[in-house]
């Protein structure tokens, strides 16, 4: 992200529980493509050996990741160059997921399937993987959400409430102590809203702590 460049309002990922698989199969070489949450460098790394552990006497395990930072790496792992690792990543950039690893194994068939055949199928598993996670609801959303607090009489709690949902946001949370304390959280800008309307019902008083954006699933 360069300076001064606005951060994306949302992107897709994994479940962070979520391991998921898709197969293809050409002239009896089988490529598994086999896909996980990953939030840094070297989770994804930690990933990449996971998967060659597992397939240590497949011919090549390639990977791909890409984090929501804008780092990403592949690896054809032994491939013709650019017939393994940039064709798995594209597919993970063709569905718009982010903080994600996919580690593409091959058993080798006996027959050579040429560059293109190659491209085709490290995409065609991938692509499979990344339609199991959609079938299984693994794939979500992250959102740039902006947490607030606000902390105000008891007998505002019922105001309150329905002002949070009038800006689109919702109650994570609620402490009843002294006073009433609400957790909210917003879809980044839809606070300010929020944080205007309790200003103008507490008559000027300043309720609301407001924190800072990040990413969650909202």
């Amino acid at each position: 992200m360069t300076q001064g460049e606005a951060p994306q309002p949302s992107y897709l990922t994994l479940a962070n529980d979520a391991e998921v698989t898709g197969e293809f199969e050409d002239r009896r070489s089988r490529f598994i493509a086999q896909m996980a949450h990953v939030e840094s460098e070297a989770a994804a790394n930690a990933f990449i050996e996971a998967v060659r552990s597992r397939h240590h006497d497949a011919r090549h395990n390639v990977p791909a990741w890409v984090l929501s930072d804008g780092r990403e790496r592949c690896s054809d792992d032994g491939e013709p160059s650019r017939t393994a690792g940039i064709p798995t990543l594209e597919v993970l950039h063709g569905a718009g997921l982010k903080d994600v690893c996919c580690v593409v194994t091959r058993y080798f068939g006996g027959t050579l399937l040429g560059p293109g055949g190659l491209v085709r199928a490290y995409t065609a598993a991938t692509q499979a993987a990344v339609e199991a996670a959609r079938t299984l609801g693994s794939i979500v959303e992250m959102t740039l959400v902006t947490r607030v607090v606000v902390q105000a009489p008891y007998f505002a709690y019922d105001r309150l409430a329905r002002m949070v949902a009038d800006a689109g946001g919702r109650v994570r949370d609620t402490i009843f102590a002294e006073d009433v304390q609400l957790a909210c959280a917003f879809r980044t800008g839809d606070e300010r809203a929020f944080v205007a309307a309790v200003t103008d019902f507490a008559n000027g008083d300043d309720l609301c702590r407001v924190g800072e954006p990040g990413f969650a699933e909202f």
